[in-house]
């Protein structure tokens, strides 16, 4: 492992659930030099801006976690924003970063970039093999072009830039909001709110069939500094220059059904679970094979009721004090 902790790394995105545990993570490694920005502060949009922006900071190191994220109807309803913002912010910070004599970067993308229908689990080299999944395929474009401006700023310029796939994630600084937030903080708030009106049924999106994978973001922050700390030559040796990327995951993965079922035991809720199969049910599967990231040293420890719990307990104490 490579630990330099007097490095200045930059984190784009700290206010997000994954840019804040990656800071909570890097600052628990004794890491000093943490550079953030808000977006008062830095409109990642804005080229000009990014680049004055890497021109008045000594910047080491880049883990780009700033993305614009929502769930299936939130990726429908703003296909256009999600493509553009999302392009529009990776191009800018890795370009940028490699202008200004940055070699170390971490870009995080989404397990949403492989093919719809590709064989389970999701290996990395599934990735440009197949149609994509039509609910959420500006973004998982846009992720897709991150992980090959890395790769091509590496083989071109010679950088370190790296790229990670994680599966579903959730935790603490999650959007809860109440249309265009991802499955669990949806599910977390509707329960929430049922058991708090006294409500006898909880309505869920789909026919509760499908199968997901999900990933603490406490877990994923420290998989993300894991494979930042890797030496280069043990990076190179278990990826490929032009298939570079690594997923992130348990490697194990529930039923919408039985994810509700588990949230009703965390929230209290004691009523009926309605499922509306006239709702998108959204690609069938989607479980990451994860042996690249076990082979280079790490795996996931929270388990999915115990990171539900706190998650839960993380939202009550927002919900209480009236965020």
């Amino acid at each position: 492992m490579v630990r330099d902790r007097d490095q200045v790394i930059f984190i784009a995105g700290h206010r997000g659930m994954v840019g804040s545990a990656l800071v909570r993570r890097l600052i628990a490694l004794g890491y000093t030099h943490l550079l953030t920005a808000s977006h008062a502060e830095l409109d990642l949009l804005d080229q000009g801006a990014v680049n004055r922006f890497f021109s008045d900071q000594p910047i080491d190191q880049v883990y780009l976690a700033a993305a614009r994220v929502g769930g299936i109807h939130a990726n429908n309803t703003f296909p256009a924003d999600f493509i553009y913002q999302n392009l529009m912010i990776e191009a800018n910070l890795i370009h940028a970063a490699h202008q200004h004599g940055v070699q170390k970067l971490l870009f995080l993308g989404s397990s949403c970039i492989y093919p719809q229908l590709a064989p389970q689990p999701l290996a990395e080299a599934a990735l440009l093999t197949g149609p994509l999944e039509p609910t959420n395929e500006p973004y998982a474009i846009a992720k897709i072009a991150g992980i090959k401006l890395c790769e091509s700023y590496n083989r071109q310029h010679g950088r370190d830039y790296r790229s990670v796939m994680p599966t579903n994630l959730y935790g603490p600084g999650d959007n809860f909001h109440p249309e265009n937030s991802h499955v669990i903080p949806g599910l977390l708030r509707r329960f929430h709110e049922a058991v708090r009106s006294g409500a006898a049924g909880v309505t869920i999106w789909g026919t509760g069939r499908p199968r997901r994978e999900f990933l603490h973001v406490d877990d994923m922050a420290a998989a993300c500094v894991h494979v930042m700390e890797l030496a280069p030559e043990v990076y190179r040796a278990h990826t490929q220059p032009m298939l570079s990327h690594i997923n992130v995951g348990t490697g194990q993965d529930v039923t919408i059904r039985e994810l509700a079922e588990t949230i009703a035991r965390v929230t209290g809720f004691g009523g009926e679970l309605v499922f509306d199969p006239g709702k998108p049910d959204g690609t069938p599967r989607k479980l990451l094979d994860v042996s690249r990231l076990k082979a280079l040293g790490w795996e996931a420890s929270i388990g999915l009721e115990e990171g539900l719990w706190d998650a839960y307990g993380w939202y009550r104490e927002q919900a209480d004090r009236g965020n």
